[in-house]
């Protein structure tokens, strides 16, 4: 015997949105509309070759550059606002030769009223760079303080927004990067 659990639902949804079912599975991101299908992969692909500083020649086609400093979310944050949102994010890893010198790397001056900075606890951020190089310098609790307190100086110093990444959810930063950065969704299906 098989029960329909979505059936249950899908009658008082359609009664308190006032629109009817198309009872169809999987068309979340199905190629319906050729259009928002292109939107997507092409954001993808923009998200994808603008992946951690690789190039900064397509910058100017970006909508967000997310910047922080390793394990952050960057990367995730603009694979999920690419694939859901047809945002073309790029994002630009802070590293400890710009942390020392105290100032926003040159490339991204031009650019800077795309910057959304990526920041995390310092405890969270060893427990996350550990699992990936353990009792390294890089994972060193020492490191990881270091480099958050001197990238949120960077931050407030050159009024970049950010966002504390410890505990929320890709989807919940998602949906900050977009709500502070005034950014439109191109994508609806």
């Amino acid at each position: 015997m098989v029960h329909d659990f979505f059936e249950t639902f899908i009658d008082p949804l359609e009664k308190e949105l006032g629109m009817h079912s198309a009872h169809a599975i999987g068309r979340s991101h199905g190629m319906g509309v050729y259009s928002d299908y292109k939107e997507r992969i092409d954001a993808v692909n923009f998200a994808l070759g603008n992946d951690d500083g690789s190039t900064m020649k397509d910058y100017p086609q970006a909508d967000v550059i997310l910047i922080g400093v390793s394990r952050t979310g960057k990367t995730p944050t603009c694979l999920y606002l690419a694939l859901q949102y047809g945002i073309h994010a790029a994002n630009y890893p802070i590293i400890e030769e710009d942390l020392e010198s105290a100032h926003l790397p040159k490339i991204l001056h031009e650019h800077k009223d795309k910057l959304f900075g990526l920041t995390i606890a310092p405890e969270r951020l060893q427990q996350i760079r550990s699992e990936r190089r353990p009792d390294s310098r890089y994972a060193s609790l020492q490191q990881c303080r270091y480099e958050v307190r001197a990238v949120e100086a960077m931050y407030r110093a050159m009024n970049i927004p950010f966002l504390d990444t410890s505990a929320v959810s890709i989807e919940e930063i998602a949906t900050t990067i977009i709500m502070h950065a005034g950014l439109e969704r191109r994508l609806y299906g």
